[in-house]
């Protein structure tokens, strides 16, 4: 049996799939009223609202909420990673976290992407590979890699909103 593995979200996105948690509960309460409905579409959404229901369940369980890890310069969930793409000099910054449960104004990758297990673990300035889908390898660089809540404070934004 493995065990659960601990999903960085912000508070902020704590807060929204606590919010879309409560309203789906509302829904479904609401159709339970309508119990003795048979109306195919109507059990399908039931079905669809009680998958995402347990899914954002599952997600809540295991968060790690908006607790940033160190600023220590390496990529890991919670963290705002700026990378340089070698063979295009292109630069790219995004969150390193669920894309799940995380959404705004910054791209989010997934430590479980190509891009994103390639990069775990990775410190500022040094070069990683990674597969994409088509099977091409792309060489990529860490050249920032700074928490969530830091990278908000330096972008003006107020942390927590």
């Amino acid at each position: 049996m493995t065990t659960p593995q601990r999903v960085w979200i912000s508070q902020d996105a704590h807060q929204r799939l606590q919010a879309e948690l409560d309203e789906l509960r509302a829904l479904l309460d609401r159709d339970a009223v309508d119990s003795g409905s048979t109306d195919e579409n109507r059990i399908a959404l039931q079905r669809a609202r009680q998958a995402r229901i347990n899914h954002i369940l599952d997600m809540l369980t295991h968060a790690v909420v908006g607790e940033d890890p160190p600023d220590d310069g390496v990529a890991e969930p919670g963290m705002v990673l700026t990378v340089r793409y070698d063979d295009t000099g292109d630069t790219e910054t995004f969150l390193f976290a669920s894309r799940a449960a995380e959404h705004g104004d910054i791209e989010i990758y997934s430590p479980q992407s190509p891009l994103g297990e390639a990069l775990l673990g990775a410190r500022t300035g040094e070069q990683r590979t990674y597969r994409t889908p088509a099977g091409a390898t792309v060489p990529v660089t860490v050249l920032a890699a700074v928490p969530y809540s830091l990278h908000r404070s330096r972008e003006g934004e107020p942390i927590g909103s």
